[in-house]
């Protein structure tokens, strides 16, 4: 049966390991100022970030070489980071409106989850060198994008039709959400000073900063993640019946990892 599973490869052992490492790297970045105790302590988490990136590299390249991806591969991986690199400056990244995330979900979902992860690492890295976006927040947005392709490529390919607009809408928002979480955890220490009831405490209780976090996010949300879960949901709708098929057409043509053979020549 065609498309019971998404993934035109999967991680390979080593890739595997690369990704348990970026994943708890990642995990400690994004969670620090819950078991952080001290004010000066705080730097020290963007090195969980720097530690990620090369772990994240290594992931790539051990692709590359255990021919986890394929000459085929690596172009689409390419040509799709740059059209995500382009899409998203066209919202200007106003109250989270960047129309990349519906290619990114579209995408992970034909190609699968493995695929999803680096599209969103490298589209997130191409917008950054094309917009000059470079600061501390960009190793936590390559990774939070990594993560919504890694989930977007996870659920079942056998589900089509009206029910999987229903399901990549459900993608959208809830990677909308997601991604949203996690850049608020890496701006909430920083963004409020000392002085007010929504600020980041070290050294307080787990359930105090946790608290306070929950009710900054909210508020944060109303304004940025959910314009952005409604402009991708609406996306996806429109576009999805076209997007779907023009690259599952590829998929099938490509024949992505299928060995390339040369017939000798008759005279």
């Amino acid at each position: 049966m065609k498309y019971l599973t998404n993934d035109i490869y999967r991680f390979s052992g080593r890739s595997r390991i690369a990704l348990a490492i970026v994943s708890a790297t990642v995990f400690a970045g994004f969670t620090w100022p819950f078991y952080v105790q001290t004010q000066s302590s705080a730097h020290f988490a963007q090195y969980f970030f720097w530690a990620a990136v090369p772990a994240s590299i290594f992931l790539l390249i051990a692709q590359l070489s255990d021919s986890g991806l394929d000459a085929k591969s690596v172009a689409l991986l390419g040509t799709l980071a740059a059209l995500l690199a382009a899409l998203r400056p066209l919202g200007a990244g106003a109250v989270g409106l960047e129309p990349m995330w519906f290619l990114l979900i579209l995408a992970a979902r034909v190609f699968g989850s493995a695929f999803g992860f680096l599209l969103g690492v490298l589209g997130m890295l191409a917008s950054a060198l094309l917009t000059g976006g470079f600061g501390p927040w960009l190793t936590y947005q390559l990774f939070a994008a990594g993560l919504v392709g890694l989930f977007a490529g996870s659920f079942p390919a056998r589900i089509k039709g009206r029910a999987e607009i229903l399901l990549l809408v459900f993608i959208a928002i809830l990677a909308s959400l997601i991604f949203g979480l996690l850049m608020d955890l890496q701006f909430w220490p920083w963004a409020l000073g000392g002085d007010t009831q929504l600020s980041y405490l070290p050294g307080a209780p787990i359930w105090e900063n946790l608290n306070r976090f929950i009710t900054f996010h909210f508020l944060s949300s109303m304004a940025w993640d959910i314009p952005r879960a409604v402009l991708t949901s609406t996306l996806i709708v429109i576009t999805a019946p076209a997007v779907l098929s023009a690259l599952r057409r590829t998929k099938t043509k490509a024949a992505f990892l299928t060995p390339v053979e040369f017939s000798a020549r008759l005279k």
